[in-house]
Parts: C-alpha cells; structure tokens; sequence
C-alpha cells in the first residue's frame, strides 16, 4: 500500500481557535475576505503595518494556545502505525515552532507561509507528500475551515473537517469526513500497512 501522510491545520485544528480574524481584519483595515491575499496587495508601508499586526496576533496566539482535547496523543498514534504527518498553515513558521514546542507535539514535516504558495492551492499538499514520500492520493488533510478541504482536494487527498462542538457550516458538505473530537481519526484512518 502506498504511504499515507496525515497534514493537521494548527489553529482551530489542534489547538483551539485561537485568532480572532475579524478583529485582526479591522485592526489592519481590510473589510473582508482573505488576510494574506488582501495584503499581498497593500503598498509597501501599509503591508509593513499590517504585518506588524499579524504578527502581533499570531504570537499571542500561540504563547496562549490550548491543544483540543487528545491532540497530542492522536498524532503521537498515527506516527506510531506509521503515517507521516505534517503542519500545514497560514501562519508564521516561528509561531508554529512555539505551539509544537510548547506542547511537545512532534511532526515530520511543517509549511507555513513562508514556504511558498498556501491553501487553498493544492501545492502545499502536494509539497508535504513529496517530502513524507507520501501518496496524495492515499493521505490525508484535516482542518477546520474550507481552504484546508480546497487544498486537500485539489490535491487528490481525503479532507476531515474538525468542527468540535460548532454546527456544521455551509462548506461542511465539501469533507469527506467531518469529526468532532480528535481521536475519531484513529477509527477512520486505518494503518497504512495493515495489508502488508
């Protein structure tokens, strides 16, 4: 059987939502939509400001992040049957590094902002599959939010939507599976050499 990597979101994925995004839109002065894309079109002083934003919110965030319950378990047991799992994420590489230290979370592979094109774009998948020497086609994506599922499945990848103890929103149709705690994913990810 082909490898099958398992690629975790981190906010509001593993942790609990932590980024207030409408407060951060207004604090930057962006109406709506996408943080990442509407600064990528700002002049020069006014993506400097609003990085220093961003900045600002994605640190406190990840000193003060709390792990959805089993969090760690469910990783530590998925790379334990063998499947390569992975950190994808919007956010800034040294905030990520904060979380995962701060919690003892351990993972083969992390992609962040800084790595080149981000979700929605099936690339970032892709990216991690190539490294984990992973099969898209086999692996997994879990988030809790419509870009990590475009990404997933532009990508070829199974996509796990994380709700917790939200209702399901409107992109909920788009999972292939939706889950509200973490540990549901060791009964619906089998191990990827139980054939072998």
């Amino acid at each position: 059987m082909p490898t099958s990597a398992v690629v975790f979101d981190l906010d509001g994925t593993l942790t609990t939502p932590m980024l207030d995004f409408d407060r951060i839109r207004r604090e930057i002065g962006i109406e709506a939509g996408p943080i990442l894309e509407a600064v990528q079109h700002m002049s020069p002083a006014d993506r400097t400001r609003a990085e220093s934003i961003l900045e600002r919110h994605e640190r406190h965030a990840a000193e003060n992040s709390t792990l959805h319950d089993n969090a760690r378990e469910v990783v530590r047991a998925l790379r334990r049957r063998g499947h390569p799992t992975a950190i994808l994420t919007r956010n800034a590489r040294r905030w990520v590094e904060v979380v995962l230290s701060k919690h003892a979370i351990e993972v083969d592979a992390v992609r962040t902002r800084e790595d080149g094109a981000i979700k929605p774009a099936a690339e970032p998948v892709l990216d991690l599959c190539r490294r984990l020497h992973a099969e898209p086609a086999a692996s997994w994506v879990v988030g809790d939010y419509l870009f990590d599922l475009q990404s997933g499945r532009l990508a070829g990848a199974r996509t796990v939507l994380m709700i917790a103890d939200a209702a399901p929103p409107a992109f909920a149709d788009q999972a292939d599976f939706i889950i509200r705690r973490l540990d549901e994913l060791l009964r619906i990810i089998p191990p990827p050499n139980r054939d072998a």
